[in-house]
């Protein structure tokens, strides 16, 4: 670079730093607003995970304790994203706002160090952009914005795994106490945010491997006090903490729930297929060119494996990436959300190689302007597009989820008046994205240890809350018990399984409702319960 050049450089650096901070500030806006309707990401999340998996901290404050026998309880083996929520409703109340705010600040952690692990390893760092193209990249992805405006796990677990590679890749020759630790304490965070981590660890370990100059006894004098102390933190979690001493059987029924594969000797080659054809939810321009360097990466690791090394974080994101497609692949679940998991390593990896790689092989003053060029057409082919559907989902906010959840909860709280003795407790499957929306207490209708007939024996709730209509297994677990009273409906979000709330209010077997219902359809193909997805309680028990 001349000199001429580097003010240029550090300004346009500037610019694309300001526009990714506008894009991020955008984050903030509309925030209860519904996941966009009518987008192209048709994920379940959108009714439920937000209020599931911030259980623990919703019921903490509303019930004054976390925990709800036999009912879904995922904090027991998933307790950092509550304990970091009860965090922010010490201060702010129990707020889908608040919730929504916080990973939305994650995301902004997401950005911080994604652009602090390309400065880091990059190949010219007083003169890249690549630092600050991934930011504004991500920043401005509305794949990005429209998952990490939830309230779910994936947007920590992503910023954990960076700081985990940020610690890994300072980690010095000799051991080192701070290193040591910082990976003791991140690597259980980890696993305790969200259990499929695991695939994400050996990228952890390449770039520690890396750092220590690719020399085995180097790297195991820190891996494995590192390892050892993680594992030691974490059975200290299961076995003296939380789990065993009384929370097992919600353990191992999150474990169980999940621990199926959709993947077969038949399916293999088309689940594959399909895990590989649905990344394009992740940028329709971004996915196809990120796939491309990864392929460049792999080929130059084939011919020329030091140069393939020569930035360590090359091949720990192509690790990230193919370990957490490998879980993708082999849950066969292939919701869009899951995906967030690797569009920040597949966006970062596209930069990386172009200026690790692709770069440095032109060395003609022609050539490069060519390749300039070329990467500016085709950074301008991804962002622009993004940019202007972000800008649509930030124009065109709909409120229908938390209307109808208020209206429900105005409903109850008005029969409250009339009729004191009536349990308000709600079941449904979107009875925690109620709760956290209202305040009203809730259990679930689809998850949990007890069953279902046993669940509501046990809970007696006043109020179930359908999409749609009732479904033949849930009307059946509630025949004996109760009698269906429907007493109001509103329409909310777009999926033509799940785009009317109905409320019913629930009688004791053998008294007559006012007007009985009787609406009951079979549970839709597309939201049924997978095989071995949901365990018997004497399942769990051997």
């Amino acid at each position: 670079m001349t000199d001429l050049a580097r003010p240029i450089q550090r300004a346009l650096n500037v610019l694309l730093l300001a526009a990714a901070a506008i894009f991020f500030g955008l984050h903030f806006v509309h925030l209860p607003a519904d996941f966009p309707n009518n987008s192209p990401w048709m994920d379940w999340s959108k009714y439920t995970d937000e209020g599931w998996y911030g259980d623990a901290a919703i019921r903490h404050f509303q019930l004054g304790h976390w925990y709800v026998s036999g009912d879904f309880n995922p904090a027991a083996a998933l307790p950092v994203w509550p304990f970091v929520e009860a965090l922010v409703f010490a201060f702010t109340g129990v707020s889908l706002v608040a919730a929504r705010a916080l990973t939305i600040v994650v995301f902004g952690g997401i950005l911080l160090v994604s652009w602090l692990l390309i400065a880091r390893h990059g190949s010219a760092r007083d003169s890249s952009l690549a630092a600050s193209i991934s930011v504004l990249l991500l920043s401005a992805n509305p794949f990005c914005f429209v998952f990490t405006r939830l309230a779910i796990t994936e947007p920590l677990l992503i910023l954990l795994t960076l700081l985990a590679l940020l610690a890994a890749g300072r980690a010095p020759v000799r051991p080192n106490l701070p290193t040591i630790l910082a990976l003791a304490l991140l690597l259980p965070l980890m696993v305790l945010t969200k259990t499929t981590a695991l695939f994400l660890i050996p990228a952890i370990f390449w770039m520690l491997f890396a750092a220590t100059g690719y020399r085995i006894a180097a790297f195991l004098r820190i891996a494995v006090p590192a390892g050892v102390l993680a594992i030691a933190l974490w059975l200290a979690y299961y076995y003296f903490g939380v789990v065993r001493p009384g929370h097992l059987l919600d353990y191992r029924y999150l474990f169980s729930a999940n621990a199926y594969t959709g993947m077969t000797r038949d399916n293999f080659l088309a689940v594959l297929a399909d895990t590989v054809k649905y990344g394009r939810w992740m940028g329709k321009v971004l996915y196809p060119l990120a796939v491309a360097a990864g392929a460049i990466a792999v080929i130059t690791a084939i011919g020329n494996f030091r140069r393939f090394t020569s930035n360590p974080l090359i091949p720990a994101l192509l690790l990230w990436i193919a370990g957490y497609m490998a879980f993708l692949a082999y849950h066969n679940n292939l919701q869009p959300r899951y995906y967030l998991v690797v569009v920040v390593p597949l966006t970062l990896l596209l930069a990386v190689v172009v200026e690790s790689l692709i770069l440095p092989q032109i060395t003609s003053k022609t050539g490069r302007i060519v390749a300039l060029s070329i990467i500016m057409l085709a950074f301008a082919a991804i962002v622009f597009p993004d940019a202007r559907e972000t800008l649509n989902f930030v124009r065109h906010p709909d409120y229908t989820l938390v209307q109808a959840a208020k209206n429900i909860a105005a409903f109850i709280v008005q029969d409250q008046k009339s009729d004191p003795s009536h349990n308000p407790l709600i079941l449904s499957i979107s009875g925690s994205d109620i709760s956290l929306i209202t305040g009203l207490p809730s259990i679930c209708d689809d998850f949990g240890t007890l069953e279902l007939v046993d669940r509501v024996k046990k809970y007696k709730p006043g109020w179930y809350v359908a999409w749609n209509q009732v479904e033949d297994d849930k009307m059946d677990a509630m025949n004996p018990q109760f009698s269906l009273e429907r007493v109001a409906a509103f329409p909310a979000m777009d999926d033509p399984d799940r785009n009317l709330l109905i409320l019913y209010k629930l009688y004791p077997a053998g008294s007559q409702p006012p007007h009985p219902s009787h609406d009951r359809k079979p549970t839709p193909r597309r939201l049924r319960t997978r095989v071995g997805q949901q365990p018997s309680v004497e399942q769990l028990q051997h």
